[in-house]
């Protein structure tokens, strides 16, 4: 068995003992040394007598000035005060993120919809605070909490149902859903009025389904009614909607913050349903992992900055 090294004075040494053992050396004293880390002097000497023991050297001497080092207490002072330093840095470390300069790259899981009507925004803000921050979009599927939980991914946006148990979160707006059809639609035509719902329920419907979101809320909140919508085309995501809506006579059922730039479009003009739909919340979800980083907290803080509704801000959400 390898013998202990007593030149090493990390060997088995409590920090606690280090500190006394600097406190003696800098007051040449016990009684002083024990006032000053607010100590018994009893204490002070037994953790003076584990110090001798452990290095077999009686380390401070009596004189008529005090306690007098020894030459190797006079050395181990050095390597003491060192690694006391190095200890307090330590312990009063606190990873700190500076955006100007920072070039990390943030994986962020997204919706169809948050990456349309969030992004932009999202990204010019960047480039304006933060111009060497990178963004590496994820898609929201059914492995999101698991990337979430593993690391890959530091932050999941958009409308998860899935994500509300076990994960930070934060709502940033309430959504509700609108209707979405061609301008010269042949038969709804009229924007002041939404169709009855059987008109609705009459015209071709355009369905999108995409994974890991709670969008199959309108087909639900219809079944709960006793009807369904004829599904003509059904789409993955929200990415070639408005196109197809321009070009045929299909209804689709949107989230209003991604239909209202959609409407903007030539040839695309919005209702409101005939039929009640529960609103939803969007929200950023992240793991415990990454609740305390600076980074992160930092991104965070950006997001609700930017999204936010005004009302909850006012109620301090």
């Amino acid at each position: 068995m390898k013998g202990r090294d007593y030149n090493d004075p990390m060997t088995d040494i409590d920090i606690r003992l280090l500190q006394v053992f600097a406190e003696i050396h800098a007051t040449r004293s016990v009684s002083q040394a024990a006032a000053n880390l607010g100590l018994s002097q009893p204490t002070i000497s037994f953790n003076l007598a584990k110090l001798r023991e452990h290095y077999q050297d009686p380390l401070f001497v009596r004189s008529s000035a005090g306690m007098e080092p020894t030459q190797f207490a006079s050395d181990l002072h050095q390597r003491t005060v060192t690694l006391l330093a190095s200890f307090d840095a330590l312990s009063k470390h606190r990873k700190s993120f500076d955006p100007e300069t920072a070039k990390q790259v943030f994986r962020i899981a997204m919706t169809d919809i948050s990456q349309i009507v969030l992004l932009p925004t999202l990204l010019k803000r960047l480039r304006a605070i933060a111009p060497g921050v990178r963004i590496r979009v994820l898609h929201i599927d059914d492995t999101t909490p698991q990337l979430l939980e593993s690391g890959e991914a530091e932050l999941a946006v958009g409308f998860m149902p899935q994500l509300e148990a076990g994960f930070y979160q934060q709502k940033l707006f309430t959504q509700h859903f609108v209707g979405m059809v061609a301008a010269h639609h042949p038969r709804i035509q009229n924007a002041a009025d939404s169709p009855t719902l059987d008109a609705f329920l009459a015209e071709g419907h355009i369905v999108v389904t995409p994974s890991g979101t709670g969008h199959s809320v309108v087909d639900r909140t219809l079944r709960q009614l006793g009807v369904e919508r004829h599904a003509v085309l059904e789409l993955p995501n929200y990415l070639g909607l408005a196109n197809i809506i321009a070009r045929t006579d299909l209804l689709a059922t949107v989230p209003l913050r991604l239909a209202e730039p959609i409407a903007d479009e030539a040839g695309i003009r919005l209702f409101e349903l005939p039929f009640d739909v529960p609103t939803y919340q969007v929200k950023q979800h992240w793991h415990e992992r990454f609740h305390h980083d600076a980074a992160h907290r930092w991104l965070r803080t950006v997001l609700t900055e930017l999204f936010l509704e005004s009302h909850e801000r006012g109620e301090g959400q």
